[in-house]
């Protein structure tokens, strides 16, 4: 038993097991899930729903069916990945503001440009498009195409959709796949049949030359590509960016104030997008960035988009323009990276490599489908033939039909002249029947034959059919010995798709300048920062706090002096520096009611408290003293707290530790530090003692504690300073009294 189960056992490597599981993973994503074919310009899961709903019978020209029952029998037939992808690629198939040739008639809500998803499938209904059923799943009954097992075997699928027209290129496609992705973006339908029927009458031509039809990318929702000149290098090698901005169009309003109005959006800002681009123009306006604006409302509807930006009298258009280009997704670049599945495989490709695979794929499925047609064609005429020679000796053929005990003995003699089993009124009759060589397929019609096809008319609609059926076999013929016969039918058919379908191009092509955004210079000034006791804030005009001085000392607990192009730094307990800028906050009388100091900052007075709050420009040249409750100390240059973040880490605290005490150093030997804890230890060091660290070090020990003791004060002073400290109810220190002793010592019980 032991040895029988040794054998059954493989030894191997288990890198090597993880690597050939993980590229079997990689491959079935890449080729079965996420890349188009190249032929089709489908992902399997667009392929399958759309052959499900042909097969299904839910046409152009009948009801609309519930996405529910396509998803349902999508999935149980063809694709057994989930619904919610099935239904997805369902929805994006119907969206005209997703893909330049919606393929699936959609009704009810599926969603719309702004972001809003589709309802659940069991509400909406679909059914296909025209289009989609004359140049995408026609000629299947032609076999034109190959078929494989389902996952199950239950079914039979098609390897590739018979698409007539470059799809690939005319609704482009998005994918990600393992260690790839696929981004091509959408083309006008009469320029791509253009492009491809050039291709065909010029194998030969180069991309500059494809351009002259294909002239650039064409999106739903229009808009324009701004670097125009770049498209040949994309083209070229199937990768780069392409630079889309929205149009913006300029309306005269009341009172002489203008109105900017968005009409078309770059492609890039389709759904959440526009939900971003408002809020994008709300903090403009609120970090002051601009003033010109002062409302944006959004007035899209099915019409279209409509994007309106209230602006004020006398605003600087072209500089707003610019400002909305390069703070906002107006201005947005696409990524394009033509990849897609060509001979079983992942391969980019340039414009013209994506034509010729979509040609070739044309020629062969015009070979298949005149093979198949001609076929049938000959079917017909040989089974005509027997017909018509079947009529001219009727009688004889009559006389045999009553003569035979059966119709195997029927048609054997109609076949090869056995006349053995057949009983005849005739002799001459037994020697005519000998001479007969009726093909099977002829005898079998010949016996299935009803007798009105004897009437003179129908003999002449027969003749008349055989002529056509000849006719057609010399035509496929043709087609099929003559390329270029095969290429007039291609090319005839795809005019007709143009003329049925194509629509003007909506996407503007042009080569313009980047946007240069001149920010508006502040003028500098000073001015008085004031914040009180509940933490509402405020700066104010020089004259004006000289005028209210004693009420401003006595209304805040905090007033600089600063500049409005400075900023101020929040110290917290939690060891966080808050960087908020004076222009973010009101400025204007001394009465006018300030802004939170947490609506203009990272900081949160729920959760922190403010040690400290200090001009950045006033501290960058000093020094600043840290505390911390378990006895931490040190001196950081205030150069380093000139960051660019908001928030930003001002010191490093120990687990439970918290900073208690920070204030600016002055450059004297003579200054004293006095450290105070909760059980009335108190240390007297001076403040030259103190090392400086870096903002990012603990510090060194200031006093050393008792187990369950903490550091509740500092006291930086002169030497000569004779302030008294109460504590504990009556007990008071007199400062300077205290004995000078070193750092990280216990201090004196007081």
């Amino acid at each position: 038993m032991q040895t029988e189960t040794q054998e059954r056992l493989i030894r191997t490597e288990y890198s090597e097991i993880m690597q050939k599981s993980y590229i079997d993973y990689a491959m079935s994503v890449i080729i079965a899930r996420a890349l188009p074919d190249v032929r089709d310009g489908l992902k399997p899961v667009q392929r399958r729903t759309l052959y499900d709903m042909y097969e299904l019978g839910i046409r152009y020209d009948r009801p609309y069916r519930k996405c529910a029952r396509i998803v349902g029998d999508t999935m149980g037939k063809y694709h057994p990945h989930g619904d919610s992808s099935i239904y997805e690629a369902l929805v994006v198939l119907a969206q005209d503001f997703k893909k330049g040739l919606p393929l699936v008639d959609g009704h009810g809500n599926f969603g719309s440009i702004e972001g809003d998803g589709a309802a659940a499938m069991r509400y909406t209904e679909a059914r296909l498009k025209k289009i989609t059923q004359e140049a995408y799943l026609a000629d299947l009954d032609k076999d034109v195409v190959d078929f494989i097992p389902n996952f199950d075997e239950t079914e039979k699928e098609p390897l590739v959709l018979p698409v007539k027209v470059p799809n690939i290129l005319i609704n482009g496609a998005e994918g990600i796949a393992v260690g790839m992705v696929t981004s091509i973006p959408p083309h006008n339908f009469g320029e791509v049949i253009d492009g491809v029927i050039a291709y065909m009458k010029h194998p030969d031509m180069n991309t500059a030359e494809m351009m002259k039809y294909i002239k650039g990318p064409d999106f739903p929702t229009g808009g324009i590509v701004t670097s125009q000149k770049e498209l040949h290098a994309i083209y070229s090698t199937g990768m780069g960016k392409i630079r889309l901005r929205g149009r913006v169009e300029v309306e005269k309003g009341k009172g002489g104030k203008d109105r900017l109005v968005i009409t078309e959006i770059p492609y890039t800002m389709i759904g959440a997008g526009i939900g971003k681009f408002l809020n994008d123009v709300y903090t403009l306006v609120e970090t002051k960035k601009t003033s010109d604006i002062v409302d944006i409302s959004n007035q899209s509807s099915k019409e279209g988009i409509r994007i309106v930006l209230e602006l004020r009298k006398g605003a600087d258009m072209d500089n707003l323009c610019n400002l909305l280009y390069k703070k906002t997704k107006l201005e947005d670049t696409f990524g394009v990276n033509m990849l897609a599945v060509a001979n079983g495989r992942p391969e980019t490709m340039g414009i013209i490599p994506l034509i010729r695979h979509h040609v070739e794929f044309q020629y062969e499925l015009a070979t298949r489908k005149y093979n198949t047609l001609l076929a049938k064609e000959l079917e017909k005429k040989e089974i005509q033939e027997g017909l018509i020679e079947a009529c001219d000796v009727i009688d004889l053929i009559i006389e045999i039909l009553r003569g035979s005990r059966n119709i195997k003995d029927a048609k054997k003699c109609l076949m090869q002249g056995e006349t053995k089993n057949i009983k005849f009124r005739k002799e001459s009759s037994k020697k005519l029947a000998a001479r007969l060589h009726f093909t099977e397929r002829q005898a079998t019609a010949i016996l299935e034959m009803r007798l009105y096809r004897l009437i003179g008319l129908e003999i002449e609609a027969l003749l008349k059919e055989h002529d056509a059926t000849l006719k057609n076999i010399a035509l496929y013929e043709d087609i099929l010995s003559n390329r270029d016969t095969m290429a007039k039918v291609i090319i005839k058919e795809l005019t007709a798709f143009k003329k049925a379908y194509a629509l003007p191009r909506r996407t503007e092509l042009a080569n313009l300048e980047e946007a240069v955004y001149v920010e508006k210079q502040i003028e500098e000034k000073e001015v008085v920062f004031l914040m009180d006791r509940f933490g509402y804030a405020r700066t104010i005009d020089v004259a004006v706090y000289e005028r209210n001085k004693e009420a401003a000392d006595s209304e805040n607990r905090m007033i600089l002096p600063c500049k409005n192009t400075d900023r101020i730094c929040i110290f917290t307990n939690k060891g966080q520096l808050h960087m908020m800028k004076v222009l973010d906050l009101p400025y204007g009388k001394f009465r006018d009611k300030g802004q939170p100091v947490d609506n203009v900052s990272n900081y949160d007075s729920s959760r922190e408290e403010m040690v400290y709050l200090a001009v950045l420009g006033a501290i960058m040249d000093k020094k600043l003293l840290f505390g911390t409750a378990s006895g931490m100390i040190k001196v950081v240059a205030g150069s380093e707290f000139d960051v660019s973040k908001r928030t930003t880490a001002s010191t490093k605290l120990q687990e439970e530790d918290e900073v208690i005490f920070i204030q600016e150093l002055k450059e004297t030997d003579s200054g004293s530090l006095v450290m105070q804890s909760e059980k009335g230890m108190f240390l007297r060091i001076e403040a030259a003692s103190v090392p400086e660290k870096k903002k990012t070090a603990i510090g060194v020990r200031g006093i050393r504690l008792a187990p369950a003791d903490r550091l509740t004060n500092m006291y930086l002073f002169d030497g000569n300073c004779g302030d008294i400290i109460a504590y504990s109810g009556e007990n008071e220190v007199v400062l300077n009294r205290l004995r000078t002793g070193s750092r990280d010592t216990k201090g004196v019980k007081r």
